[in-house]
């Protein structure tokens, strides 16, 4: 397992790393410019360990403080931002404490509240410190799981053009299927922070499925 912290202004960064470096964007609206900001960027192509697919094309996609939340904003701000660039269907919640994934549709998770320890790509994956402000981009069939967290932790999650989803958990009864949704998942118009100019596009552009 692989783990960076979100202490420091140093982030150490192991495994399948495809990109890590900071970049400035520009804001979709006033409201926004207050909110969103310069993130630090790093990605990770997970491939299948046998039991949970992951995604051999599309990296995870993880930005470090991306959102400057005022203390009055709250988890509404982010829905906000994600429903502005077409990531709808929404929710507020924490993440579940078991290895799962999605086969029909990717992910964002904001980080609204508290902190997480969370393992991307099953038992043998990469793990992340999230924190508030953070955004995770989960391609379809990565799995997801939480660590630990603070009591107070809580995050918004949201989809693609309001996209249903399903929930996976690494079953071999499951697999066939799954790896056939995954293959026809388009990748998004938009980046769910940045819209028109995000990592998404640097990362996930070369991959269009039409």
């Amino acid at each position: 397992m692989y783990h960076f912290s979100s202490h420091g202004a140093i982030f150490n960064i192991f495994c399948n790393q495809k990109l890590c470096r900071t970049l400035a964007y520009t804001p979709i609206n006033m409201r926004t410019s207050e909110i969103t900001q310069q993130a630090y960027v790093t990605s990770h192509i997970l491939e299948s360990d046998g039991n949970f697919p992951n995604n051999s094309k599309l990296p995870l996609i993880i930005y470090k403080g991306a959102f400057h939340l005022h203390p009055t904003d709250d988890a509404g701000t982010v829905q906000a931002v994600f429903e502005t660039n077409g990531w709808t269907n929404s929710w507020v919640d924490g993440i579940f404490d078991y290895h799962h994934y999605h086969s029909i549709t990717h992910e964002v998770l904001g980080i609204v509240c508290g902190h997480a320890d969370v393992q991307f790509g099953g038992p043998e994956g990469v793990c992340a410190e999230l924190v508030r402000g953070d955004v995770v981009i989960i391609p379809a069939g990565v799995a997801h799981k939480k660590i630990e967290s603070s009591d107070d932790f809580a995050c918004v999650g949201a989809y693609p053009e309001g996209s249903d989803y399903d929930i996976n958990y690494g079953k071999a009864e499951e697999k066939a299927k799954a790896e056939e949704n995954i293959a026809n998942v388009p990748v998004p118009a938009k980046d769910p922070v940045y819209g028109d100019v995000g990592s998404l596009q640097e990362c996930w552009g070369h991959v269009w499925i039409l």
